[in-house]
């Protein structure tokens, strides 16, 4: 195992290689068929009635992206050697291809995260006016244009370079790549839910005590009875918090541990596998949850339409003590995807 010069980490990441040869064709051929039906599993069972926005363009544009690079190898590892173009084409471009979509994928996490939180506040706030047409071309714009950036970038970075060209030396080598980027986005996402939870941890008990689940117009929904004179808003960002730690952690609470042992005992794993639908989505969800604490006093229950997550089901209904049948009424006195 090797590590870039600091020199020439100016990408941030980080080269391993194995000490012996291995068929490294086949293995990623797994890799990547596996990650592709994780992706049409996770596309699938996504909530369909989610309105248009950034982060469902890019995981689709993720989807066929993985899709291409399955595509490639499976060509290349069956006519092993041919010229297309003017190019031949080895089995070494198995791993020159992977390593390239490696170092781009580990460059996305950071504007795909900064610009869905863009897209979404501009969607709380009602900003965005453009038309369902225009807002689909404006998305598609908006991946198009992330994904040729960072490949530019990639591919003009004299460090990434450098270390691509030097692997045809070893052809049998395939060295894979770690996203500094994924990992401080991480740990940051793991400290935040971490000091919420230390906050708010009586009142996330309190209330996991409290907690129904019950059907409601054909859906599932969550509710906690409370007192008649709590008010019509959410006026209190800590009791907030605790309805948004339990929605959070309810869906995602095997993901968060997952993300705590990949953290606590660093596992590397490649950054053609790290960047992956399902994290997305769990990021996705997390901006969500941030931006409703962020802004709990514009929470008017019965006035806003709010965000809604593909997974999450942040729909909480907050009943009267009284009220013991949610059905003999029209609608709860008060509902909030909260």
């Amino acid at each position: 195992m090797t590590a870039l010069s600091p020199e020439n980490c100016s990408f941030q990441y980080q080269l391993h290689q194995p000490d012996h040869p291995l068929d490294v064709n086949s293995l990623l051929y797994l890799i990547i068929l596996g990650k592709i039906l994780l992706n049409i599993l996770t596309l699938g069972m996504r909530r369909k009635n989610t309105y248009q926005n950034f982060m469902e363009y890019f995981c689709i544009s993720l989807a066929f992206v993985d899709l291409l690079l399955l595509v490639n190898i499976s060509i290349i590892s069956y006519f092993t050697d041919f010229i297309l173009l003017g190019i031949r084409f080895t089995k070494y471009h198995i791993c020159l291809f992977t390593q390239i979509i490696s170092f781009t994928y580990g460059f996305l996490h950071y504007p795909v995260f900064l610009i869905a939180c863009i897209d979404y506040c501009l969607n709380f706030f009602k900003i965005n006016k453009l038309s369902s047409k225009c807002q689909k071309l404006f998305y598609f714009f908006i991946v198009i244009l992330i994904w040729i950036s960072v490949l530019v970038y990639v591919l003009g970075d004299p460090a990434i370079y450098q270390s691509l060209k030097a692997q045809n030396v070893y052809s049998y080598q395939c060295p894979f790549y770690v996203s500094i980027q994924s990992y401080w986005l991480s740990f940051s996402m793991m400290l935040i839910l971490l000091v919420a939870f230390i906050t708010s941890w009586s009142e996330v008990i309190t209330l996991i005590q409290a907690i129904r689940i019950t059907s409601y117009k054909n859906e599932t929904i969550l509710y906690f009875p409370f007192s008649s004179h709590s008010g019509y808003t959410v006026n209190s960002k800590k009791i907030l918090l605790s309805k948004l730690i339990v929605c959070f952690l309810g869906t995602w609470l095997p993901f968060v541990l997952l993300q705590v042992v990949i953290i606590l005992f660093k596992v590397q794993i490649p950054a053609y596998i790290e960047m992956n639908i399902p994290w997305l989505y769990f990021v996705n969800s997390f901006l969500i949850a941030a931006i409703y604490w962020f802004n709990c006093h514009k929470l008017y229950l019965r006035e806003i339409t709010l965000l809604k997550d593909p997974f999450v089901n942040w729909k909480c209904c907050f009943i009267p003590l009284t009220i013991n049948n949610l059905e003999q009424i029209e609608k709860p006195i008060s509902i909030i995807i909260c």
